[in-house]
């Protein structure tokens, strides 16, 4: 597989520098994805479930509401409520209404969620290690930074 974008791609020529640069940050975005993937192949969840995961771990052992998870999570597209009701199906999340607010829904891991949500850490941790090999950590400081400006 080639690792410069413009022969993956089979294309020498672009429009600026910018689109080159916006095109190859998405094309990276999908094979990061494609990559993640294999974590994920043999798990009955997706990476959007584990983003979900990944924040109730962070604010464990305290509940979070919906509105909480939706606000942090890296994509923003997918339906919270669609997510927690497989992680509440798989036993891995409860959700509880609020004690002060019977509007309020609580959500927060339970003892096998937190115990998942570690084992599937391990392994996406194994990944990264991979790619730690190809940049530095200046290099990957210097890219989250590029980024972040990218977003003005």
């Amino acid at each position: 597989m080639p690792t410069k974008f413009e022969e993956a791609i089979r294309q020498q020529k672009f429009g600026s520098p910018t689109q080159k640069a916006l095109l190859n940050v998405q094309y990276t975005a999908n094979w990061f994805r494609d990559l993640q993937r294999g974590v994920f192949k043999d798990l009955p969840i997706e990476p959007q479930h584990f983003n979900v995961l990944r924040i109730l771990k962070g604010r464990h052992p305290h509940p979070v509401c919906p509105g909480d998870i939706k606000a942090v999570m890296l994509d923003k597209a997918p339906d919270v409520t669609r997510l927690v009701d497989k992680l509440v199906t798989l036993g891995w999340v409860a959700r509880e209404v609020g004690a002060g607010d019977r509007r309020r829904v609580d959500i927060g891991l339970t003892p096998k969620g937190l115990q998942q949500v570690e084992h599937i850490s391990d392994q996406v941790k194994a990944q990264a290690k991979g790619l730690n090999r190809r940049l530095t950590e200046e290099e990957a400081e210097q890219l989250s930074a590029l980024l972040d400006k990218l977003r003005g």
